[in-house]
């Protein structure tokens, strides 16, 4: 199995640098700024955060790697998708509001926003990929007709998946709404019958006519092709998914989203493991981090990236009255998250031949 370079910074700093630059020198010395980027488009893939977590990535960062794209010709943009669930990052207004209010702007980063799977969640391309779980993934549009992706991930802990970081970051990031559901349901939504207000927009979203409205909305379940849009329709959060899958293959369906997503395009990965909440960025609020900050990875390769970041983790002491205060093992995305193997990523992510689980740690002062 080949061994994968992933470059590494501390977040120690002499009088007279800063932590921007030597991000930067990270950048370069990994080689970002030597991929054939001139006048292709560039998607940043991040995550612009729930309004009220204070755990987020600054958009310094997303700042600096637009400005390295730029300087090689690129097209940058910055991109996530809408959420599958109820929040202020549903459709595309709100979630560039939502983008705004935590600092991410053309102001602030040097680069337009981009909502991926455009205004309701529903502008999404069917990419074939030869998965377990997975033939034809549902990724937004504008991650599609990007020529380059490149992830800026916040690496921290997830209720689902154990831990969020590049593969996270792609491929549930870059997913429709449909292509939520599916690596979250093997089933079909739901209506609740007390939010709904029978206003009938479900109705002109079904395809397939499986919804019908009489005092309330409701799924003919047999009809219904589980695609979503009826989710992304409804103003009241009324309709849900029901996440029915088992963590490992939810974490195995990311994986072969996110191979659908980087098909046939360059890439290249960037995880910064501060501010390490036990949960998802997802969330309106965030908790005590579990670890000490570590610092800044970057790698062509995302597996060896994930499992890097995740190996540095679990070397940290652990934070006293975080929630990993509690274990007594050494590995707290798996003791702190226990619903979880977090390792069911890494190997699946081998056997997608998305990259190494080996790599080889390359400081960069």
């Amino acid at each position: 199995m080949t061994t994968s370079e992933v470059f590494f910074a501390d977040l120690h700093v002499k009088w007279g640098d800063s932590i921007l630059m030597k991000f930067e020198r990270l950048l370069r010395a990994s080689g970002m700024d030597k991929m054939d980027l001139d006048k292709k488009f560039v998607a940043i893939k991040t995550h612009f955060g729930e309004p009220g977590n204070m755990s987020i990535l600054r958009p310094n960062y997303a700042k600096v790697v637009a400005d390295i794209l730029k300087e090689c010709g690129g097209v940058p943009f910055l991109t996530d998708s809408n959420t599958l669930y109820p929040g202020r990052r549903k459709h595309a207004l709100e979630h560039m509001d939502s983008a705004y209010e935590n600092g991410y702007s053309p102001m602030s980063t040097g680069c337009q926003i981009i909502i991926g799977d455009g205004l309701k969640g529903s502008d999404d391309v069917e990419i074939p990929i030869d998965g377990d779980y997975v033939k034809k993934a549902k990724i937004g549009r504008a991650v599609v007709d990007a020529d380059v992706i490149i992830s800026l991930s916040h690496f921290k802990g997830h209720e689902l998946t154990g831990f969020g970081g590049a593969i996270k970051n792609i491929g549930m990031g870059a997913a429709s709404r449909a292509g939520k559901m599916e690596m979250h349901s093997a089933g079909k939504p739901t209506v609740s019958e007390k939010m709904c207000k029978a206003c009938k927009k479900c109705l002109e979203a079904c395809a397939h006519g499986a919804l019908s409205v009489a005092k309330k909305a409701s799924i003919d379940t047999a009809k219904c092709v589980g695609c979503g849009r009826c989710i992304a329709a409804c103003r009241f959060d009324a309709i849900s998914v029901q996440m029915d899958e088992s963590n490992d293959t939810l974490n195995a369906k990311i994986v072969e989203y996110t191979a659908a997503a980087l098909k046939g395009k360059p890439s290249f990965h960037i995880s910064l493991a501060i501010d390490i909440s036990p949960y998802c960025d997802c969330h309106p609020d965030n908790d005590v981090p579990i670890v000490p900050n570590v610092g800044m990875f970057a790698s062509f390769d995302p597996v060896a990236l994930d499992k890097a970041c995740a190996d540095a983790v679990n070397k940290q002491p652990i934070i006293k009255g975080s929630k990993a205060d509690v274990i007594s093992e050494r590995d707290v995305f798996g003791k702190s998250q226990p619903v979880t193997d977090w390792r069911s990523t890494i190997a699946h992510g081998v056997k997608m031949k998305l990259g190494s689980d080996q790599y080889k740690i390359v400081n960069v002062k």
